[in-house]
């Protein structure tokens, strides 16, 4: 019986489902921890997300828009971290408006004021569009917990509304849960490569499995 030689591609196939399975391995190493406690020893289970550590959200009064966040017990921001930027087409923004905060001596970034529980600031704006764009603006935060974590920078896209949105009674309802978030998303392309991982260990396990069975069916010996 002469023996078989393996067929070429079934050695590419192989290998590709090794490489896929280890792609799948280091995106899933990758995402197990969350964003904002990579570089930290701590657990996802000792603090809160920072979406729900720090809520914020906007509306449009007249020529102003106006923003508050609610901030979780146990939890600040720092005034000095706080910068709101235009986002949509043809909107200038004006200079951020904050009431005083309390004064600490943060162990991160020195003596600095911070805000707890809650904050409101406002921002003047001008629309050179005449209302043909929706007003857009972009918000960067940052805050800590007092049990000893410093979250990255926080960035949104908020889409203020008006006060009188019968569907967005409060500030905090005008915060648009679609908008992009860079600080509070996975770091670029890690969701696109774990789904690419996982579909590509999926094909190449099946292409194997055929060209296996093929290749049994040609190499089987004759009685």
């Amino acid at each position: 019986m002469r023996q078989a030689i393996p067929d070429p591609r079934y050695r590419f196939l192989a290998l590709l489902c090794l490489l896929s399975v280890g792609a799948l391995g280091l995106a899933g190493t990758a995402g197990a921890k969350p964003w904002w406690l990579r570089g930290s020893e701590a657990s996802d289970q000792d603090f809160l997300p920072p979406d729900v550590a720090f809520r914020v959200g906007a509306q449009i009064d007249g020529e102003v828009v106006r923003l508050r966040w609610v901030i979780a017990d146990g939890y600040y921001l720092y005034r000095s971290k706080m910068e709101v930027r235009a986002e949509s087409p043809d909107l200038v923004v004006g200079a951020l408006s904050l009431p005083p905060g309390t004064r600490l001596n943060d162990p991160y970034f020195g003596a600095q004021e911070v805000y707890q529980q809650q904050v409101e600031a406002s921002v003047p704006i001008t629309r050179l569009d005449y209302g043909a764009h929706p007003v857009q603006v972009k918000v960067t935060y940052q805050g800590c917990a007092h049990a000893g974590l410093c979250y990255p920078p926080i960035t949104k896209v908020l889409f203020p509304t008006s006060p009188t949105d019968a569907t967005t009674g409060s500030l905090l309802g005008a915060a648009n849960p679609g908008g992009v978030t860079q600080a509070a998303q996975a770091p670029p392309g890690s969701a696109s490569f774990e789904k690419l991982g996982i579909l590509g260990g999926l094909v190449a396990f099946l292409l194997a499995g055929l060209v296996l069975r093929k290749d049994r069916r040609l190499t089987t010996p004759k009685s």
